[in-house]
């Protein structure tokens, strides 16, 4: 959404005339390039996704996509879905692969304890439940 006026300002500053010394102009082809690698980046990266579908599926071992009901220390129930980094939500119930939470569940099994190396410290946490849910 953002190239359609980046590349109508270019038109425009290239049609002012000197484009060595145009603001406009210059910042705005760099800008174009940015948002063209980017594009490139995103298709390419498009093209060698494989789409793997776990829903209905029982597991008791925690994989990427799986919603793994947890029990914290302080006696929190908690549910939480191991998603990719572009899949996230705000209300914390999709967290990222690469997060600390997420780094402990993985490979982990029902019943297991695992630690959380979080920045406030060690906390160990309690897997009660894996199950791979439709996540479209």
């Amino acid at each position: 959404m953002e190239r359609p006026p980046v590349v109508a300002t270019v038109a425009w500053a290239a049609g002012n005339g000197d484009r060595s010394e145009n603001g406009d102009y210059i910042y705005g082809k760099r800008k174009l390039r940015e948002i063209d690698r980017r594009i490139r980046y995103l298709s390419k990266t498009l093209d060698d996704v494989v789409v793997v579908d776990n829903s209905g599926q029982t597991h008791d071992r925690v994989r990427f996509g799986a919603t793994v009901t947890i029990l914290r220390e302080n006696g929190e129930e908690r549910q939480v879905t191991i998603v990719g980094v572009d899949e996230l939500t705000s209300d914390d119930a999709r967290i990222s692969w690469r997060s600390p939470l997420a780094a402990a569940l993985l490979t982990a099994t029902v019943g297991d304890t695992v630690t959380l190396h979080a920045p406030r410290g060690a906390e160990r946490i309690e897997i009660l439940a894996v199950r791979y849910d439709d996540l479209r």
